[in-house]
């Protein structure tokens, strides 16, 4: 189908689009903050000082939608400011909550705006603005006005660490007259394992522009290390809320809907024969945690948040609180990988209520042992290579999992080492970040 052709579909339907999806936008920035502050950005106009910070720099613009993208864009960037120390950069997210991670990280050579609406005008406002040296998408955030723009311009687009699961590689391909004119304007796209390679190919992108790098997200190296002083933060808050000494954490992450309910059950009848064991959810979505104190209340069970009031706090300092139902809920954003530090035992989410999983590795990075329900879809590649030496355990139910984590606290050496394996299957992806900084620039030279 001619490119112009894709373009007019597009610009006829998208402010239709955008339309439709305005009130949802508006609940989640008044859920999550930050909407009245930055809802000017995402139409191309700034703060004087953010104006004269991103004002014709010839900066290189990383693009990162949410949370998890952001981990990934700051582990790029720390790759290739060592390399470039004096390189400007404009890191832009969609989600207000991936701004308020990247924005920790403001410095005199990055600076954190939210990303512009895929308009038309919007687009080329900012690019004149920005004039960059070369734009960066992280995983699959494809905006076709921007790709345009900034081919109009000359501008590079890279895809970097560019991720896409067998489902929407098959949803793709069904509609590749309408995608391959756009998916062709990528001057080049990194990606993680060999078999992705085809999948971006068969979307109109030249073999010879897809590089396999190894995963920026599975790299111990450039940026994984975890806060120690965020670890004591969390502890501290533990101990103050009636945490018992000795106690072993059972840490569900990356929950969704459903899953909290099914993990308490189990957890409380652990409890019978694991008197030490304590357990605390992470949720994949913070603002769920309302929902999830109900629910698990309507069950039998007290909950503590880490986040926002909470009036169980009182009777868990009392120590009237019923260890074998108490559960403590880290409603926050940015300090999983930080909880993973304190698990014995990892449940990874969306695996057992829902479809795709979440990821696997950062807890086994993290040296703890992790067990994931059957669905995983999203993660097919890793999961193979963590199947294939055991260093995983995927259950085909949940009715598994009771006996599943049994087995691992009661067999604590036999869980260390098939969590020594999954990190040894992670091998190759070390040095991810600084391959992928060095994609990114140009710089064909070794590290």
């Amino acid at each position: 189908m001619p490119r112009a052709l894709v373009y007019l579909i597009y610009n006829s339907l998208l402010p239709f689009v955008l339309l439709l999806g305005f009130p949802s936008f508006i609940i989640k920035g008044i859920r999550r903050g930050g909407l009245k502050r930055n809802f000017r950005q995402r139409f191309g106009h700034f703060r004087p000082e953010i104006h004269e910070a991103i004002a014709g720099k010839e900066a290189i613009w990383i693009h990162a939608v949410s949370v998890g993208e952001v981990f990934l864009a700051l582990k790029m960037i720390e790759a290739m400011q060592s390399r470039e120390p004096e390189q400007q950069i404009v890191l832009t997210t969609t989600t207000t909550t991936g701004h308020a991670i990247a924005d920790e990280k403001t410095s005199a050579t990055l600076t954190v705006i939210h990303n512009p609406v895929d308009l038309p005008w919007v687009v080329a406002r900012v690019l004149d603005l920005i004039q960059p040296r070369a734009i960066v998408l992280v995983e699959s955030e494809i905006w076709p006005n921007l790709l345009a723009a900034a081919g109009k311009r000359g501008i590079p687009v890279k895809l970097a660490n560019a991720r896409l699961s067998p489902r929407s590689s098959q949803r793709y391909a069904k509609f590749r007259p309408f995608v391959e004119p756009i998916f062709s304007q990528l001057e080049a796209v990194s990606v993680p394992f060999e078999i992705d390679r085809p999948r971006w190919s068969a979307l109109g992108i030249p073999e010879e522009r897809i590089e396999v790098l190894g995963s920026v997200k599975f790299d111990q190296a450039g940026g994984n290390e975890i806060s120690n002083q965020k670890v004591a933060e969390i502890r501290d808050w533990l101990t103050q809320t009636g945490f018992q000494d000795g106690s072993r954490i059972l840490l569900a992450g990356s929950t969704h809907d459903g899953e909290e309910a099914l993990i308490a059950s189990v957890f409380s009848r652990l409890r019978e024969q694991l008197p030490d064991l304590a357990l605390v959810i992470v949720p994949r979505h913070a603002e769920r945690a309302g929902e999830i104190a109900g629910q698990l209340s309507q069950a039998g069970f007290t909950t503590l948040l880490k986040a926002g009031p909470n009036r169980v706090q009182s009777l868990t300092q009392q120590g009237s609180v019923d260890p074998a139902t108490h559960v403590w809920l880290a409603n926050t954003t940015g300090e999983l990988r930080a909880w993973f530090h304190l698990a014995e035992a990892v449940i990874i989410g969306k695996s057992f209520c829902g479809e795709g999983g979440q990821n696997p590795v950062e807890p086994i990075l993290a040296g703890r042992p992790v067990i994931v329900g059957p669905n995983m879809q999203n993660f097919a590649e890793v999961m193979d290579d963590l199947v294939s030496v055991n260093g995983i355990r995927q259950l085909s139910s949940s009715e598994e999992l009771e006996s599943a984590l049994l087995h691992i606290f009661q067999n604590p050496e036999e869980s260390a080492a098939m969590a020594e394996r999954g990190t040894g299957a992670m091998a190759r992806h070390l040095g991810a970040a600084e391959r992928t900084a060095r994609f990114i620039l140009g710089d064909s030279s070794p590290s």
